[in-house]
């Protein structure tokens, strides 16, 4: 195995792994580097279709920073929350309906090996391995059974960075008390604190970063300034509560933020468009004077769906639609837009399987046992209406989804029936306002987002060039070369 291993550490979730992991693949790469991205275990219901089957997004675009080929054993555990208590388990890009019900703690002696054996071949291909921890390295009760952290970082012997968010405040007590939790073995790891989201005077932090060295023996390597807009997908949430635009604002687009809302990641090229506002709907005050609302996918769609009517924002989207807004519904939101949901096999969540749409559509989805998991290129036929703009366009993107829909049989007999715009794909209703579609990564066109908008999105490459950029610019000269220096 050749790869030197380097390791990205947090002391919380949200402290900054993620894009740190990506801007580390992205220089090693422009190195003239082979370069792969890893995570053990990811939690996610963000998650992208490759060869072999799914994987986290966050590793998937980590791959494209990396020039590397997205490939599951990037990312060999999967965890997609249906439930508060429960996740749909993706093993090596599959979905494991045993360790979907083993208890979680007996889950990981099972998984290790895969684990193992996927850091262990990328390690084999490539000359740095970049390697992203999970949540804290620290948390004590969980270090028995960690798969993510230390564990793999002992495995690799990586040279491992701790990163802390500086903005939440007490960051030095994050960076001491993550070091101090840990065995001295694993301390031995960690090469470098890096404070992350620093507002303000970098100069008027001394004399602490030097007091953080001597009671640890690890220099503080990089403050990295607060960066709002660099363009990357946050890997878990609702990215932020901003709701800025670049420039004058032309189109606010309304995204529905139910609870178990998935690849909401594809959105992100909706918030660098020019003239674009991106919100996210929480209650009905959320969707008014808006232009646009999109019902985002779920890993449950009926649950989901209840959700949405115990706020009101059922009300608000049928509202929306009866006064000619746009609406469009994606995977799981093109399900909540028909008639009735059907689930005959169990597969959602806490029994809400069967439930009435929101009748915007004149479809019915059944929930199938076997989950359709596929990279799709479709060409849209005739789009009529405020949709008319993707007439003809040929649109790459991804299918996940447990659901088959179809024109509702009953209202298709009394000529009711939806415009099938992409066969077993898309549909949109007589007025032409309402458009449905199981094809996620839309936005991610650039000729989709010229056709809707007139303008288009920083390519991802810009992106992760100025992550690249930015990181180079602010780490200590040197730190970068000398963790995957050879001993």
């Amino acid at each position: 195995m050749s790869a030197r291993c380097v390791m990205v550490l947090g002391t919380t979730s949200g402290a900054g792994k993620s894009w740190l992991t990506t801007a580390l693949c992205r220089h090693y790469a422009r190195q003239g580097l082979r370069v792969a991205p890893f995570k053990a275990q990811n939690m996610s219901n963000n998650a992208r279709v490759v060869a072999g089957g799914e994987m986290g997004s966050a590793q998937y675009f980590q791959s494209l920073a990396a020039n590397a080929e997205p490939d599951v054993r990037m990312n060999p555990l999967l965890l997609k929350p249906e439930a508060d208590t429960r996740s749909q388990v993706v093993l090596m890009g599959e979905v494991s309906r045993e360790l979907s019900d083993m208890p979680w703690r007996g889950r990981s002696e099972k998984v290790w090996p895969h684990i193992t054996a996927a850091l262990d071949a990328l390690r084999a291909d490539n000359d740095v391995v970049v390697i992203e921890g999970a949540g804290s390295p620290a948390e004590i009760n969980l270090h028995a059974s960690d798969i993510v952290n230390m564990r793999v970082a002992r495995h690799a012997q990586a040279r491992c960075l701790l990163v802390t968010d500086i903005d939440r405040g007490g960051a030095f007590a994050h960076l001491y008390g993550t070091w101090a939790l840990l065995p001295e073995q694993e301390r031995a790891l960690i090469r470098g604190f890096v404070l992350n989201k620093f507002r303000g005077d970098a100069s008027l932090l001394a004399p602490a970063p030097q007091m953080l060295q001597d009671l640890t023996g690890v220099p503080v390597v990089a403050t990295l300034p607060m960066w709002w807009q660099h363009g990357l997908p946050e890997e878990d949430g609702v990215f932020d509560d901003r709701t800025c635009a670049a420039g004058a604002v032309s189109t606010t687009i309304a995204v529905v933020a139910y609870p178990r809302i998935s690849n909401l990641d594809e959105f992100q090229p909706l918030k660098n468009v020019p003239g674009v506002r991106l919100v996210w709907a929480r209650t009905p005050a959320d969707c008014a004077a808006v232009d646009w609302i999109i019902l985002p996918g779920s890993k449950a769609t009926a649950a989901d769906l209840a959700w949405l009517r115990s706020q009101g924002l059922d009300q608000a989207v049928t509202a929306h639609a009866a006064r000619g807004g746009r609406v469009l519904g994606i995977c799981g939101g093109l399900q909540m837009l028909g008639e009735a949901l059907v689930d005959t096999q169990g597969i959602e969540p806490m029994d809400h399987g069967n439930a009435p749409g929101l009748g915007l559509l004149p479809l019915v989805t059944a929930f199938e046992a076997e989950k359709t998991v596929r990279r799709t290129t479709a060409t849209f036929g005739r789009v009529e209406g405020a949709w008319s703009a993707l007439s003809g366009m040929t649109a790459s993107g991804y299918e996940i989804h447990h659901g088959l829909t179809a024109q509702h049989p009953a209202m298709a007999a009394k000529g009711d029936v939806a415009r099938e715009v992409i066969p077993g794909l898309a549909w949109q209703n007589i007025g032409g306002h309402v458009l449905g579609c199981y094809l996620h990564g839309l936005f991610e066109d650039p000729a989709v987002l010229q056709a809707l908008f007139g303008a288009r999105a920083p390519t991802l490459e810009t992106v992760f060039d100025g992550l690249a950029a930015f990181l180079e610019q602010h780490v200590e000269p040197g730190v970068l070369d000398e963790l995957i220096r050879k001993d």
